[in-house]
């Protein structure tokens, strides 16, 4: 595969080369070296690209593409790196186990996020729908699990209504944060902020429940 810039950070335009073969299996430390590389490239602001990659990490391309099939899949990676799926207690009220998941930095899987790496992958992500969705399946859609648990709790309990539409309750949820540093420009770690996004759950909860008025 060759890669022309496409004149903006991030995404670099991409042409397959056919005739690139899967082969031997993956060296011990390559992961970080290409990620670490990637995640460089993206806070200097430049186009993230195969020769870039090579150059800076010192791994083969082939080496690259056993791993992500395109550079769309390499920075959606690179996006990421901080963070990993987290658990949510199931027993106990429901409700608090979820707020307390939602506090900043109550999760470890989250604290090695910077902020400035949050607030690129969403720039990024807005003008780029391919690596939005990239973004999404390789690593939004498998951190949900927790909260998909949580909910179906509920609902096993009898404590939330049994015709809940999980992935519409999640997604509420979590509009509630991601509009705070987004839109009103605010952080996650104000401790007002945090109290109007803790009250906004509660509302969604009161709804999600089966004694919804």
């Amino acid at each position: 595969m060759t890669v022309v810039p496409t004149g903006r950070p991030g995404v670099a335009a991409e042409r397959r080369d056919p005739g690139r073969r899967p082969g031997r299996p993956r060296a011990e430390g390559h992961d970080e070296r290409i990620l670490d590389a990637a995640v460089a490239l993206l806070e200097r602001g430049e186009d993230v690209t195969v020769s870039r990659v090579v150059a800076a990490s010192g791994v083969s391309r082939a080496a690259i593409y056993r791993r992500w099939p395109s550079m769309t899949d390499l920075v959606a990676a690179a996006l990421d790196v901080g963070r990993e799926p987290y658990a949510i207690p199931l027993e106990g009220d429901l409700l608090e186990n979820l707020l307390s998941a939602l506090t900043p930095g109550a999760q470890p899987a989250g604290r090695d996020y910077p902020e400035e790496r949050f607030r690129l992958r969403v720039r990024l992500a807005m003008t780029d729908r391919k690596l939005a969705q990239a973004y999404w399946r390789s690593h939004v859609a498998r951190r949900r699990g927790a909260m998909v648990a949580l909910l179906r709790a509920g609902v096993a309990r009898g404590e939330l209504r049994p015709d809940l539409d999980v992935d519409a309750c999640i997604d509420l949820i979590n509009g509630v944060f991601y509009y705070q540093p987004v839109v009103r420009g605010a952080a996650l770690d104000d401790p007002e902020v945090l109290a109007r996004c803790r009250e906004a759950v509660r509302v969604a909860w009161r709804g999600m429940s089966v004694d919804a008025r």
